[in-house]
């Protein structure tokens, strides 16, 4: 189907295109690129150790938690966004979730209802408290 190369997404090789007339209806576990111009109701995960990048078109949409390296928005995503790498918000993005980055770029236009967090700052606030022992 896409013959020797890949095609590109924002400079992104694709191994997997959900089109815009299928609707997917459970959990996506992947690795490698997906776009998604179609729908999908549940919630997307790359496979653990294996590179991942998702780009959800703009005429694409997810209701569903998203836990992926790298995650591109265009579309519309219903859900929290947890991208270990880094996200990037087009400005026709619609997000109604938290966003969990290490890495983020947003352009006007987008629109966020939910609440960027940090990854490392999120990491430094659970992480346990160190004990300090006082001998005298």
């Amino acid at each position: 189907m896409f013959k020797n190369k890949p095609p590109l997404v924002d400079g992104q090789s694709i191994d997997t295109l959900i089109g815009s007339q299928v609707t997917i209806h459970g959990d996506l576990v992947f690795s490698g690129g997906l776009c998604v111009e179609g729908r999908i109701f549940g919630e997307v995960i790359a496979q653990d150790g294996q590179p991942a990048v998702l780009t959800l078109a703009e005429q694409g949409r997810i209701e569903g938690e998203v836990q992926v390296p790298v995650v591109v928005i265009h579309g519309e995503l219903q859900g929290d966004v947890f991208a270990a790498e880094r996200v990037e918000l087009a400005a026709k993005a619609r997000v109604l979730g938290n966003v969990h980055y290490r890495r983020a770029e947003m352009k006007a236009g987008a629109i966020l209802t939910g609440r960027l967090i940090h990854v490392d700052a999120e990491t430094q606030a659970m992480a346990p408290p160190t004990l300090v022992s006082a001998t005298g």
